[in-house]
């Protein structure tokens, strides 16, 4: 049987990660998904392979300058 879509709280509670970062990722990473309807649907195995690709990654902070 094939693996069925997941709502977006279902795919936020598979990744461990909050509705806000979801709709982050949504917006500026490219997060993997398909529109159904008025919904946003994903599959696990898709999702599996962007978090590995580093999808997911975080981008680094500038840290202050403290030389003066």
């Amino acid at each position: 049987m094939e693996e069925r879509w997941l709502s977006v709280d279902e795919i936020c509670e598979y990744l461990g990660v909050s509705r806000d970062t979801a709709y982050m990722w949504l917006s500026k990473k490219g997060l993997p998904r398909q529109k159904v309807g008025d919904l946003w649907k994903f599959k696990v195995e898709v999702m599996d392979g962007w978090v590995r690709g580093g999808g997911a990654v975080e981008e680094p902070t500038a840290e202050p300058n403290n030389n003066g």
